[in-house]
């Protein structure tokens, strides 16, 4: 475990609400992406028919040292701006890429009736084992970006049970330890709270224009807050009594990740305006697990010009 001052933006980037806006600003994703061009559709099916819609990024005849699977943010997607920046440097430095939408983002909306929770860790895991299978012979990376993040070292956790051989390193930045806090501190902050409920609410306008017969919104878009919104959302369609149940459901916090079986990288910064610095230093960690916390980059940021 190491804290890390090697990160060194510019002075007028330093800002960890700066950084955290221009993580998914449109503009840093702008221009020619070979992953993009590259990029193939493949729809991974669970045992249990759940659809997960994914984008591989081959090499081709050129030499590969190896895949990176990459898991976007919660209302991310295959699109989002540091997603697309990530898998185009780590492709022009040798490696595969594939971009995996969890269900109801980008534009996998239509794939299951069901909707999104991020408690859903097995058909993520199920869909990493299946991408990683369909590339046995090569070296795979995991990166898991905010929410993604926390997805990546719930993954990694299972595969102490459920190993995937070829896994070699498992990566989160800026991943969510504890998604009450994380939606409290949200719900305090007018900008970044406008943003998730406005991406929330448009998703769930989709699934509910898809599935009509199922989903009824409409109550929920008089709500202001992501707790509001959470705790209508559990009553109305889930099985969970509280959010209190729900987000401890998939809360890392403390000895969670203690003991896990691959090298981990965590990368966090104490400017994070959503993730509490405090959090990563509590954490119980084993030696294969390294915790990088940079002065600068806010959340999903480590934008440097």
């Amino acid at each position: 475990m190491s804290g890390n001052n090697s990160f060194q933006p510019p002075w007028y980037f330093r800002s960890g609400q700066v950084q955290t806006i221009l993580a998914s600003s449109h503009f840093r994703a702008w221009g020619k992406n070979p992953v993009r061009d590259a990029a193939r559709e493949i729809i991974i099916e669970t045992p249990e028919g759940v659809r997960l819609q994914g984008y591989h990024s081959s090499r081709g005849s050129a030499i590969s040292r190896g895949l990176v699977i990459l898991l976007h943010g919660w209302e991310g997607s295959v699109d989002s701006s540091y997603i697309a920046c990530t898998g185009k440097a780590l492709y022009h430095r040798g490696y595969d890429i594939f971009r995996l939408n969890f269900r109801d983002h980008g534009s996998s909306h239509h794939l299951n009736r069901g909707i999104f929770y991020a408690v859903l860790l097995e058909e993520v895991f199920q869909a990493v084992q299946q991408i990683s299978r369909m590339e046995e012979e090569k070296p795979v990376f995991l990166v898991g970006f905010s929410l993604g993040g926390n997805f990546a070292l719930r993954i990694a956790r299972q595969m102490r049970h459920a190993p995937i051989d070829n896994i070699r390193h498992v990566v989160g930045i800026s991943p969510v330890l504890d998604p009450q806090k994380a939606t409290d501190i949200i719900d305090c902050q007018p900008f970044i709270r406008k943003y998730f409920l406005k991406k929330w609410l448009e998703s769930l306008k989709i699934k509910q224009q898809l599935f009509p017969d199922v989903y009824d919104f409409s109550e929920l878009f008089s709500l202001s807050t992501i707790q509001a919104v959470t705790d209508h959302m559990l009553d109305r369609f889930s099985d969970y009594k509280s959010a209190s149940d729900y987000f401890k459901a998939y809360s890392i916090v403390n000895n969670a990740i203690e003991d896990l079986p691959v090298p981990t990288t965590i990368i966090a910064a104490a400017d994070d305006p959503i993730i509490p610095v405090e959090d990563f230093y509590q954490l119980k960690l084993n030696h294969r697990t390294k915790l990088i916390i940079h002065t600068y980059g806010g959340h999903n940021g480590f934008i440097d010009g």
